[in-house]
């Protein structure tokens, strides 16, 4: 597999984990160097780890695994952006704990966003291909864009408000229900 096939993979995986990025900043939880850094740093561990996990499982447990990704993405996804809707609408602060990039929340979407790099993993065991370039080059794509992705919600957080939260909230259950129409179609 070439680089740029590998760049393509990594782009497009990495795109819930921006998504999340942008959201969690520009609802101003995220904020300050250090939470950029530890939410980028485990989207990209993240995604580095699963192909890895994916490829070592390999072709004997694909077909467990290919059907119910889609229902835990999709069910994380919803549960955190639930969470954000109703923080949002309730008016709750709850600052320190509401950070996404530490404990449990952070685990979390972690895992949420990185379920289709477990995918690729056993796609690339199925195909014959190494595993330990495409994975490195997926982390640090994913852990790149993702910090990029909090740059930029953290300004656009200051410009729209908290009306971000709940726009957040939408965009994290979207991009879950997305992951599980694409499944449940093909």
């Amino acid at each position: 597999m070439s680089l740029w096939e590998i760049l393509i993979i990594a782009v497009g995986l990495s795109m819930d984990a921006v998504a999340v990025s942008l959201a969690a900043s520009a609802r101003n939880r995220a904020l300050g160097a250090r939470a950029m850094v530890r939410l980028s740093f485990h989207f990209g561990l993240f995604q580095f780890l699963m192909p890895v996990i994916g490829w070592f499982l390999g072709a004997r447990v694909a077909p467990y695994i290919a059907s119910i990704d889609h229902w835990v993405a999709f069910a994380l996804l919803s549960l955190v952006g639930g969470r954000m809707i109703h923080a949002a609408v309730v008016g709750v602060d709850e600052a320190p704990a509401s950070d996404p990039s530490r404990g449990t929340t952070l685990v979390l979407l972690s895992v949420a966003t990185s379920i289709d790099a477990l995918a690729i993993g056993l796609t690339l065991a199925m195909l014959g291909n190494g595993i330990w370039y495409a994975s490195v080059v997926i982390g640090i794509v994913t852990a790149c864009l993702s910090f990029l992705a909090t740059l930029l919600g953290t300004r656009a957080g200051r410009a729209v408000g908290t009306r971000m939260e709940i726009v957040g909230g939408l965009a994290l259950i979207a991009i879950g229900l997305k992951i599980l129409v694409d499944h449940l179609r093909t």
